[in-house]
């Protein structure tokens, strides 16, 4: 085990009854009612009954998407400041209350634009202290060996959140109308997460004590300076761009050529499932193999499935579509906090997710709207899909020029004087 990374030896993670294993699957369940989950994966089934109801245009009604990922662009690395003082739960908590309230609020939505634009704002300014990167966080304080399956258990909420919300979401729609689904959504986000998060989810004991002290791991400035954090990024924003633009279309696109609307939303299930198997594979993966070389591999499934996408006509093909695309969003979710804590440590680690996310946040503000836009200029999704398969694609190259984690030399141990302090 390495720097600042390493876990006290009183400590199993491979133990059944290790606490951290606790933590992970209930940061899995607050992940499957987050940001992440439940505003990301139900967008593209809203978008049609609320453009239908007011006479927006589809970019329009994407924008409001596209805001929601500015603001978590912006308010992401502040989450992570915060993460990395006053811990997981003082952040979590406030974050969730505010999101399952505003999300439920939809509910009262006016035919004014800007009214959907701030509920929207509002959503993405909160949404990273429900989502991934909060709990991501306090996780990795809990393992070393094994923190790439854990971090999997963590992203594997968002995965079955992407199965179940979106045929869900549909039934609600049909059965209480689009403001009914927002507002039983809503209450969901504190009904389930709340009662999970209070009691489970917290850094492991004495971790804090540790960091204090420490000398491992990177500081903010390092890492800015290093080239694998810029690599990490560039390759983020390509992959983003074409992730959320195909996702949060999927369901209109396919309609758009015969699907109904119940078979577009088993395919957005089936992409949730395909993601829920990609992380779990990708955390094993990560546990045995170099990050950057997983990533390729994963990332190009997801480039292929684009591309699919671009000319599916059919439930079997839009279908074969969402599997790939959705393996490679359930990988990047494992990777992007693996690659951090193992090239950086986890000394500045949530401020440094965060400014992955910022960049992460910036594209996917992009993806919807150009696709959005390409639609109401062309009628048509084809061209734009074949392109941002070859953007994705491009960020699957750019990861086989990662460096080596050795590479990073700023990156030492904390001396065995420091740790004996840290212990207590």
């Amino acid at each position: 085990m390495s720097g600042n990374d390493a876990i006290d030896d009183r400590w199993d993670e491979s133990a059944f009854g290790y606490p951290g294993w606790r933590v992970a699957l209930a940061s899995g369940m607050g992940v499957l009612v987050s940001f992440g989950s439940l505003l990301v994966y139900t967008f593209g089934i809203f978008l049609k009954p609320l453009t239908g109801e007011f006479g927006w245009s589809r970019e329009a009604a994407s924008l409001a998407f596209g805001i929601a990922a500015i603001m978590l662009a912006v308010c992401s690395p502040v989450l992570g400041y915060l993460l990395d003082r006053v811990g997981a739960r003082r952040v979590i908590l406030p974050c969730m209350i505010v999101f399952g309230c505003a999300f439920a609020s939809l509910a009262v939505l006016t035919h004014r634009l800007w009214h959907l634009y701030a509920i929207f704002a509002i959503l993405g300014a909160v949404g990273n202290g429900t989502a991934h990167l909060a709990y991501t966080r306090a996780v990795s304080t809990w393992f070393d060996r094994h923190r790439g399956m854990a971090l999997a258990l963590v992203m594997a909420g968002g995965a079955v959140g992407a199965i179940v919300l979106p045929p869900a979401a549909q039934a609600l729609i049909q059965g209480l109308g689009w403001r009914g689904g927002f507002a039983i959504l809503g209450a969901m986000v504190l009904a389930v997460g709340l009662p999970v998060v209070v009691p489970l989810v917290r850094e492991r004991p004495g971790f804090e004590r540790e960091r204090r002290v420490e000398t491992g791991g990177a500081t903010v400035g390092q890492a800015l300076r290093s080239r694998a954090f810029w690599i990490l990024m560039v390759v983020l924003f390509l992959f983003s761009i074409g992730q959320n633009g195909a996702m949060t279309h999927l369901s209109a696109l396919l309609t758009d050529r015969g699907v109904s609307p119940r078979d577009a939303a088993i395919a957005v299930s089936l992409m949730g499932a395909a993601s829920l198997v990609g992380r779990l594979v990708a955390g094993w993966l990560l546990d045995r193999f170099f990050a950057p070389r997983v990533a390729f591999c994963v990332f190009g499934l997801a480039a292929l499935g684009i591309f699919i996408l671009s000319s599916a006509h059919s439930l079997v093909m839009g279908s074969l579509a969402a599997i790939l695309v959705g393996s490679g969003m359930g990988g990047e979710a494992d990777m992007t906090p693996y690659i951090l804590s193992r090239y950086f440590g986890l000394k500045s680690f949530s401020v440094l997710y965060g400014f992955s996310w910022t960049g992460y946040a910036v594209a996917g503000a992009i993806g919807p709207v150009w696709m959005g836009r390409a639609f109401d200029t062309t009628a048509s999704y084809q061209a734009l899909a074949v392109k941002l398969s070859a953007l994705t694609l491009l960020a699957a190259g750019l990861m086989l020029i990662m460096p080596a984690y050795s590479a990073y030399a700023g990156r030492q141990s904390p001396s065995p004087q420091l740790r004996a302090e840290a212990a207590g």
